[in-house]
């Protein structure tokens, strides 16, 4: 079954990155692992996802929860995009991994999609 436009991964957004580990490790079982003092990828969780200190990301301003879809086709899912109305937010960029970016839909509502190609 295909990945394309499923959600994928989802990041959430924490003010002290310890305390926070501690929290759900505690509360929830989940075990992390860390990729610099800013990001921590959770496992565990029954979903792909990661913990990401706010105050150094300007992607999700209003500390809600980012919802991360995967892309066969990052471009043309870019294209796709925009031309349903969406608004590109944080511009295609890479990481270790793949490449990804972030955007609008007509609500508001920001999403980030990426792909390992």
């Amino acid at each position: 079954m295909s990945q394309h436009h499923k959600i994928n991964y989802i990041e959430i957004p924490v003010k002290a990155m310890a305390s926070s580990k501690a929290f759900f490790r505690k509360v929830f079982g989940w075990e992390f692992v860390d990729y610099g003092d800013d990001y921590a990828a959770i496992t565990g969780a029954g979903i792909d996802g990661g913990l990401f200190v706010s105050e150094n990301y300007v992607a999700v301003e209003n500390g809600s929860v980012l919802l991360v879809l995967y892309s066969d086709d990052l471009v043309q899912s870019q294209k796709d995009i925009e031309a349903a109305g969406g608004k590109i937010k944080v511009p295609t960029f890479e990481f270790p991994g793949g490449k990804r970016f972030h955007f609008c839909d007509r609500n508001g509502n920001e999403y980030a999609i990426w792909s390992d190609k």
